[in-house]
Order: structure tokens, then sequence, then C-alpha cells
């Protein structure tokens, strides 16, 4: 039991979970767990204001994944296999997904993927650029292809070192680099 990828060509982001949770795999949805601060930050943002507008909805959730691609969003993970915990992956599962990820990155090319959290992206990093200085949150100096490399704070609840109104500031910073407007509306 896993999510699907929910990948195509020509995509301005993609977001990368560590790996699905038992609960969002059984849902069929990314971030689907209701304490989960993804949808509620990531619709507070200027990044998801083009999708909000054209899908008539202040607020956007699980039951959206899918349809954010048509607004040039994705999603995957790090490793599909769900667990209830992202402590239950070990470093071997880590190495062998992030082949698969480096793969799926290179072939569909959006302009900038965006890990969740740094226990995803510390492992990837590892494997294939061991050499880069410790990786911090933002802008990453490795990119795969075109695509530029984001680390952002994981939003689930476990993380308490990022407040909601933070997240939605590192989804703002996104929108940025992709050269949205930073002014909000209303």
């Amino acid at each position: 039991m896993t999510l699907p990828d929910l990948l195509r060509d020509g995509l301005d982001i993609v977001f990368i979970g560590i790996n699905p949770s038992l609960y969002s795999a059984a849902q069929g949805h990314y971030f689907a767990r209701k304490t989960n601060r993804f949808w509620p930050a990531f619709s507070r943002s200027i990044l998801s204001a083009p999708a909000r507008r054209s899908l008539g909805v202040e607020q956007l959730t699980p039951v959206h994944d899918a349809t954010l691609l048509d607004h040039g969003i994705g999603f995957t993970d790090v490793v599909k296999r769900a667990t209830a915990r992202a402590d239950e992956l070990d470093a071997d599962e880590f190495a062998a997904a992030t082949l698969d990820l480096v793969a799926k990155l290179e072939n569909f090319q959006p302009r900038i993927a965006c890990f969740h959290g740094m226990m995803g992206y510390r492992p990837f990093v590892r494997l294939h650029a061991p050499t880069l200085p410790q990786p911090v949150l933002g802008e990453q100096t490795l990119c795969i292809g075109r695509t530029r490399l984001f680390v952002i704070p994981n939003p689930s609840p476990a993380n308490a070192h990022a407040s909601p109104a933070m997240q939605t500031e590192w989804y703002d910073r996104i929108a940025a680099a992709l050269g949205k407007s930073v002014f909000r509306s209303g």
C-alpha cells in the first residue's frame, strides 16, 4: 500500500515527502491526516493562490492533490513504502529509493523539487553529493538537471520547530523563487 506519484512533464514544483503515512495511503491522498499542517499552511500561501482561485476554494484539502497537477504542482515521496512513522525506514531503503527519485526528477524535470524536511533530504544528498557541506533549509546548491532543490520544514505536527505561519512563509519563498508575485491579495 502506498500513494501513486502525482508527476508529469511541465510542473513548476514537486513536493517530496519522506514517505506516505499508513493513514494517507489508506485515504489515497497526500498529507491526508487532519492534523498535518501542509494543506492549511499551503492554502495561506501565495504559491497556492492561482489554484485556489481556479478551483473556487479558500482552503485546499487532500482531495485536491491530483487536481493540482493541472496547476503545475505534483507530489511524490523519497521512499514510497507507507509506514506508521518515518523512523521505521532504514538506510538501505533510503539509498535504493533515492536512485528512483533521481530518475523521476530527471525524467519529469520540474522547475523546483521541494523536500519536506531534512530527514528525507539528508540521505538523498549523502548518496548523490557526499562532498557537499551539511544542508540547511532553503535552496540547495545541488540541482538535478534543470530542477532546483529546496528543503523546507516538514509540515508534520511532530515538527514543533516550525509554526504554521513559518511553514506558509516557506511556501511564499518558493513562490518568489518561481517568480510568482509575493504580494498577498485581500
